[in-house]
């Protein structure tokens, strides 16, 4: 069944009350409140009355309504990665009712209903999202099912072990009597708590495991899910924005004359760094701003470019204070290899541009926006009018492309600030160049990797000195690590697959200027580190006169998991057949996000140096699967958005701006560039392992070392550039 989100009845109760909203402020140190509960806890009863008062609620998540809807209250939000289709699998297994039974609807902002145990709030990212509710999820299943078979043992006075139940209905087995969840969910309701309540095992599962088809897809297939951009509420307004195109300046004054002759603009309106024209539809807003003459006060970054921050990042790597985030061992005498790698800085570039649309009254504050916050868009909201938490009322909806952008409030708190100014409900949404522009950008890296390695050339001991800004600092500086370390940074680099005896993993923190903001970009930490590793690795490789793969077999002794990967992608890769001049095969492997995940990628490189991507293997172990099909389209996605990234993307300043505008600079891999991508899933009985970014975090290594063993140039800095793959006198 399609997700139905129900959001005109939640509005409507919403701003009726009775919801308190217990709020996190991650930015600061404080810790969260309680985390989500599949039992009963002191706010489930103000949530399930805002939330129509259902006959049936048995915790934060389960709503059972007399008509017989079971409904499940999403904790996450969903943005491409298919985690309502998962999320429902793990309710409905435990519930015993089919998947085509639940209907979705999202959940409001509460961090003590809804907090994600992995994040400390009610936060979708890091690859959390199965993680943190795979047991919590199925337990609220179980009790709902506990609990209902025991109203119905109980009105025909008989053992609940006698009744079994199939599709939401119970059937008592000596005598026949049925009944549906619907016809107990009132006496269900008043019962106590069953405490703890016993789960399937695997081998009893009817959905976990199973490629089931989305929930959302007919939907989105037909036109007919709402996201935020599709968002309209009457009277409302539609406005386009542009901010000073330096970070940290000012807006000094405007000429609006030829704006305001535009047919279908309403109004101008100005906050202290941007100017947004409002208009009766989104291109007489555009066409309205195109017109405007804008006087900016550039600020202190109006010099600013990626040459300077290059320069002053590497002087930070070799001379600032490192952190220790971890040492074992000593450092031998023996031969030391080392190698400087660079990543640079990167937008997120969503298919859906950022949007908001606001209404601000002196009574309340609602929003219609997609976001990974929900309680932080509401605090903040909050605070910039001034009105009480309990009176900003925030209706999320489908996110088109998320990838950590919407980590970030900076584009809500833009809206709220604009949509102060005026009487009416107020849709801003920026222009792909405004979002690009203004993005809140992954940091750039400078790394210095070393070892030293054996007479037969494998590493005895291993060192990474990483620099870079931290966004952990920023987001949430309560998360960094009591010695001011960035855990993030050094994901993936200071616990290695391998058995490397010793080493030493250190960050230097160095900030950016004033104004130059730094966020979460999909992969996080295990992005930059994977690369720079698992290149290196290979280089270690190459030198010891080894074959990649079984170099890196070699060095897995012990590390069963991730051995089993490496042979199934071989094994499916054809790793080692012959194959013709400048083609070439590279294999990377990682352990990112508790899954472990190796992948090969065979590309072509012509003499004029240009990359062709011709076939790619992922073999997977993340722990165990719950929607097989889910897990092969976000590998394949991620995979390609890794690939987007290291061929072709970087954010470049110029005078204190950004150069970038749109996809015709800040290109993605096309149609027909995509290369045929298998995923080969191992199976496995662990805990589960996080998805939506571990193909994109285990890209760039693979297609670098690809691109090596064609062409025998080692890349150690991205995007990678055609003319140091191409042919002496080859070039075009």
């Amino acid at each position: 069944m399609s997700a139905d989100l129900r959001s005109a009845k939640r509005r409507s109760l919403l701003k009726a009350g009775g919801l308190s909203v217990a709020f996190v402020w991650l930015a600061t140190p404080k810790a969260a409140v309680a985390m989500m509960s599949a039992h009963r806890q002191p706010g489930d009863a103000a949530a399930a009355a805002a939330d129509g008062a259902p006959a049936f609620a048995p915790n934060a998540f389960v709503r059972i309504d007399t008509s017989g809807a079971i409904r499940l209250v999403m904790p996450m939000v969903e943005m491409g990665q298919s985690i309502y289709t998962g999320s429902s699998m793990l309710l409905a297994e435990e519930l015993d009712v089919g998947l085509d039974q639940i209907q979705i609807e999202h959940a409001p902002p509460n961090d003590e209903l809804y907090g994600m145990k992995l994040l400390k709030g009610q936060i979708t990212g890091g690859s959390t999202s199965t993680r943190s509710t795979f047991t919590e999820l199925r337990q609220a299943g179980a009790v709902a099912r506990a609990l209902l078979v025991s109203a119905a043992a109980s009105k025909w006075k008989v053992a609940p072990d006698t009744c079994v139940v199939e599709r939401g209905v119970i059937t008592h087995r000596p005598s026949g009597r049925s009944l549906t969840y619907a016809q107990v969910a009132a006496a269900a309701g008043k019962l106590p708590d069953p405490g703890d309540v016993k789960l399937k095992q695997p081998s009893d599962f009817r959905l976990i495991g199973k490629p089931m088809a989305r929930l959302d897809s007919a939907d989105k297939v037909l036109g007919l899910t709402k996201f935020g951009i599709d968002v309209s509420v009457p009277g409302m307004r539609i406005a386009t924005v542009m901010a000073c195109p330096t970070r940290g300046g000012t807006l000094v004054r405007f000429d609006d004359r030829k704006t305001r002759a535009v047919h279908g603009v309403i109004d101008v309106l100005r906050i202290d760094n941007a100017v947004a024209v409002v208009a009766q539809h989104f291109w007489a807003a555009k066409r309205g701003l195109e017109l405007l003459d804008i006087t900016w006060n550039h600020g202190v970054n109006a010099n600013l470019s990626t040459r300077q921050l290059r320069d002053v990042l590497a002087d930070s790597q070799a001379n600032g204070k490192a952190i220790v985030g971890r040492e074992v061992g000593s450092k031998p005498q023996g031969d030391l290899v080392q190698a400087t790698y660079k990543m640079p800085m990167l937008a997120h570039a969503t298919m859906e541009p950022l949007n908001a649309t606001v209404h601000v009254t002196p009574e309340r504050c609602e929003i219609w926006a997609g976001t990974q916050v929900p309680t932080r868009v509401v605090e903040n909201a909050a605070r910039l009018t001034g009105l009480p938490a309990d009176k900003v009322i925030l209706h999320p909806q489908y996110l088109g492309g998320g990838f950590g952008r919407r980590l970030e409030t900076d584009y809500v708190d833009q809206a709220v600030a604009f949509a102060k100014l005026a009487p009416y409900p107020l849709k801003i949404i920026w222009t792909r160049e405004e979002d690009i522009r203004h993005d809140i950008v992954r940091p750039m890296y400078h790394d210095v990797i070393s070892a030293v390695v054996d007479a037969q050339g494998k590493p005895v001991w291993f060192g990474d000195r990483i620099c870079s800004a931290t966004v952990l600092g920023r987001w949430r500086p309560g998360g960094m690590r009591k010695n001011g370390l960035d855990g993030d940074a050094i994901e993936c680099a200071a616990e290695l697959p391998y058995a490397v005896p010793n080493l030493k993993v250190e960050w230097v923190r160095h900030d950016m200027p004033p104004g130059l903001l730094v966020g979460w970009w999909r992969g996080v930490g295990a992005l930059h580190n994977l690369f720079i590793v698992e290149s290196f690795f290979d280089e270690l490789a190459h030198r010891a006169k080894a074959d990649p793969v079984a170099w890196r077999k070699a060095l897995l002794r012990d590390n069963p998991r991730s051995t089993a990967v490496l042979e199934l992608a071989a094994a499916r890769m054809g790793w080692g057949k012959p194959l013709p001049p400048r083609v070439g095969r590279g294999v990377a492997l990682g352990e990112p996000f508790g899954s472990k995940v190796c992948a090969m990628v065979e590309v072509e490189v012509s003499p004029q140096g240009d990359v062709r991507l011709r076939r790619a293997v992922v073999a997977v172990d993340c722990g165990v699967p719950v929607n097989t099909g889910s897990i092969e389209a976000q590998i394949q996605g991620g995979l390609l958005f890794g690939l987007s990234a290291a061929l072709y993307n970087e954010v470049t300043i110029e005078h204190g701006a950004v150069q970038q505008s749109n996809f015709n600079d800040y290109r993605m891999i096309r149609m027909n560039e995509t290369p045929n991508v298998e995923v080969h899933i191992v199976p496995s009985s662990e805990a589960p392992g996080g998805i939506g970014e571990v193909g994109t975090a285990i890209a760039a290594p693979a297609l670098a070392n690809a691109i090596f063993a064609a062409t025998g140039v080692r890349l150690r800095e991205l995007p990678i550039r055609r003319d140091q793959l191409a042919q002496k006198g080859g070039a075009a």
